[in-house]
């Protein structure tokens, strides 16, 4: 099968730890002992997500007073190679050779009129107290949101059109080669006649599922830190959702999700369904194996019926 695996952040970094590259290392280590054996049998694909790691760039550029703070598509790319690389050399180490394994800077087409950018949303770097936050945003100009008890930096996130690599990804994936692509969402560029970046970070799962969808996959998977989505999430009445039919689930539980965290991931995932008819998952990366199965987490696909959740199964 064809697979695109769409790596939520905590495969890097999970929430409260150190921003350190030595516990980025381990967590990748524990990423790649999962898609290993995928990458074995399956045409694979893998994406990832950058937050954390374009904020802690941002935060040390700003500290560097010499020179202005690099802007945001430059921090993309920068990550995309840092956390490409981690990837890519935990793959070789174990699998040996058996199959090729390719880390690509990939660029992402968005609108120059997207109103993402008169609305910034998307979190990225650690986590503030409030007097923290306020001081930074007084310094830099930086945006502030709510993230459980304490802040986060938001900044645009434009919805992409295109990722320019799409063909010479399905050609390393005719070549058996495995391919980390799409970090970050891609490096965002609009254009103006010439390709120009533009300070924003683009949801990286929407550009896994256009990417899955442009590739013709088979299953796109997007591995986070809870088993499935869920219906009331953090409350008595919580529930897992087993499987959804996409137009269900948007028409009648959209707002049961939280911006910016599990929503973007059910739009991807709803996206994906209705264009391809393949289905699409949402769970832990410890399941992966069973997730590209179709027998763990959230399935979203066309052939069911309604919302299902683990209460009623």
């Amino acid at each position: 099968m064809r697979v695109v695996v769409a790596l939520g952040g905590n495969a890097l970094l999970r929430r409260g730890e150190p921003m350190t590259i030595e516990r980025q290392r381990a967590n990748v280590d524990v990423a790649c002992d999962r898609l290993a054996p995928l990458a074995e049998v399956h045409e694979l694909v893998i994406s990832h997500g950058n937050g954390p790691q374009v904020g802690l760039l941002a935060i040390e550029g700003a500290a560097y007073e010499e020179v202005p703070t690099y802007p945001l598509d430059v921090l993309v790319a920068e990550t995309q190679g840092m956390v490409g690389y981690l990837v890519e050399l935990g793959l070789r180490n174990r699998l040996r050779g058996r199959r090729p394994v390719a880390t690509l800077l990939s660029v992402v087409e968005v609108g120059a009129d997207d109103p993402a950018f008169q609305a910034p949303s998307k979190p990225i770097g650690p986590l503030y107290d409030q007097a923290a936050a306020d001081r930074l945003a007084a310094e830099r100009g930086w945006t502030f949101r709510p993230d459980g008890g304490a802040v986060r930096r938001v900044v645009s996130s434009p919805q992409p059109r295109r990722l320019f690599e799409e063909g010479q990804i399905a050609s390393l994936l005719k070549g058996g080669c495995t391919v980390i692509c799409a970090g970050g969402g891609g490096i965002p560029v609009v254009n103006r006649g010439d390709l120009v970046g533009v300070e924003a970070v683009v949801d990286k799962d929407a550009s896994s599922a256009m990417l899955a969808e442009a590739l013709a996959a088979d299953v796109f998977v997007m591995a986070t830190d809870t088993p499935a989505a869920y219906l009331g999430f953090g409350t008595p009445d919580q529930a897992a959702i087993t499987a959804a039919n996409p137009e269900a689930l948007l028409s009648a539980h959209a707002s049961a999700f939280a911006d910016g965290s599990m929503l973007p991931k059910v739009t991807a995932a709803c996206a994906f369904a209705q264009a391809t008819g393949h289905p699409a998952m949402i769970g832990q990366l410890d399941d992966i194996e069973r997730l590209v199965e179709g027998r763990a987490g959230s399935r979203i696909a066309v052939d069911v019926e309604g919302v299902v959740t683990e209460l009623e199964r």
